[in-house]
């Protein structure tokens, strides 16, 4: 990844990796591009919400798997409903067995 992206960009492209029926934290995306925080990762995830913005942001959730970004999608309950069809168990908003789903940004570097 190279200088010409924005830091949003960056946190864009790296979310886009995260496989469907996994989930990464705020904190692990920030880790890998060792730019900024877990809440600045939020932050910019929180501005994907725009049309022509692609990015499956409902796969971050924070560090204890716990919808924290749930209020920013249409409805409270929209991050779960889409989880629940990736086959992500959610209860009281929280992923029952998060390590079980856990992807880190590092495993891109592993298929490149």
């Amino acid at each position: 990844m190279t200088d010409k992206y924005s830091y949003f960009d960056l946190v864009y492209e790296v979310t886009r990796h995260i496989p469907a029926g996994r989930v990464t934290n705020y904190g692990a995306i920030a880790d890998y591009l060792a730019l900024g925080s877990a809440r600045m990762v939020g932050w910019a995830l929180n501005h994907s919400f725009h049309p022509g913005i692609d990015v499956p942001a409902h796969r971050v959730v924070n560090r204890k798997g716990e919808l924290s970004g749930r209020n920013h999608f249409e409805t409270p309950t929209k991050m779960a409903e889409l989880l629940k069809l990736e086959g992500i168990e959610v209860i009281d908003n929280c992923i029952v067995n998060f390590d079980q789903y856990f992807w880190h940004p590092q495993e891109m570097d592993k298929k490149m």
